[in-house]
């Protein structure tokens, strides 16, 4: 896709309330990084409170994935998931509008040695992540360190889409924008050996999924990691990131290559995908997505899992 362009008709009166919006989270983003987290909590805080359609779709995703916790415990990490998606907010804005010096104070990353070998070696990558609240920031932070490709969505106001591409586009010079039903481009940069970021971990339908087990619950899972790594012919980088407790940045993780995948069929494949996401989001349950619906597909004959 082209680089994002400024066109005058961004400027009409309709487009004022949104200017001042990004406007005044602009100001607010220059304060101190520990205040950020502050407000991102207050402001997760609000959405618990007004959200309830979202806050209803969360709890049931953290009973039906971990039915052995108390329910003080699952509203716990519910509250601590809001707050979370708060602080996210702010650091969409973080990504888009801080210095990259200033940024790259808050990053400390692991594995990128997976990355450079796989470029040495001309091999493409699916750098296999998953959607925690964290995702633009940790994309804009490895995005500093090692070109990644990525795949996009345009956002039906012009003028939100234009400024979202802008800041994030400014961490990857180099990187291409795919839309996301584009296959064919997508194969392309894997056979060049760039690497992209790809999550396998939402529920996108009936059409291209498997119904496999995450966390002993039936899910639709997306078979798309097999067939991109074999037509491809690229390897799956899992890749994690969180962050770190008091103000101390983010840990971002790339992991080796998983070995043998694809494997001796789709089915295994979506299974071990699934168990890979079962263990890394167990580890940060407070900074995953649980307000998607994640098991909204069912076999056919079953009813909704939710209310």
């Amino acid at each position: 896709m082209d680089r994002p362009r400024f066109r005058a008709s961004f400027l009409h009166p309709r487009f004022w309330p949104l200017w001042l919006g990004l406007g005044l989270l602009w100001l607010a983003v220059q304060l101190p990084y520990p205040i950020l987290l502050a407000l991102g909590r207050g402001l997760g805080a609000l959405m618990f409170c007004v959200a309830g359609a979202r806050r209803g779709v969360a709890r049931r995703n953290l009973e039906l994935c971990f039915p052995d916790w108390s329910a003080a415990q699952r509203e716990q990490v519910l509250r601590e998931n809001f707050a979370s998606t708060g602080i996210a907010f702010f650091e969409m804005a973080m990504s888009w509008w801080w210095p990259q010096a200033r940024l790259q104070r808050l990053a400390r990353i692991e594995g990128l040695e997976h990355l450079q070998q796989a470029k040495d070696e001309g091999q493409g990558v699916i750098l296999m992540a998953l959607h925690f609240t964290t995702l633009e920031i940790g994309a804009a932070l490895l995005g500093q360190r090692h070109t990644i490709d990525g795949m996009y969505r345009e956002h039906k106001n012009p003028v939100f889409d234009y400024v979202q591409r802008r800041g994030r586009e400014r961490h990857n010079r180099d990187a291409t924008a795919i839309e996301r039903e584009d296959v064919r481009a997508m194969l392309k940069v894997l056979r060049a050996g760039r690497a992209i970021w790809y999550a396998p971990d939402q529920d996108y339908g009936r059409k291209q999924s498997l119904f496999v087990p995450l966390f002993g619950v039936t899910a639709a899972t997306v078979t798309a990691t097999t067939k991109f790594a074999r037509l491809g012919r690229a390897r799956v980088v899992p890749f994690t990131q969180e962050r770190l407790a008091d103000g101390q940045g983010y840990r971002l993780v790339i992991h080796p290559p998983l070995a043998d995948f694809p494997g001796e069929s789709e089915e295994a494949d979506c299974l071990r995908i699934n168990r890979w996401i079962e263990e890394a989001v167990s580890r940060l349950p407070t900074q995953y997505l649980w307000a998607h619906r994640r098991f909204k597909t069912r076999p056919v004959g079953e009813p909704s899992l939710y209310r």
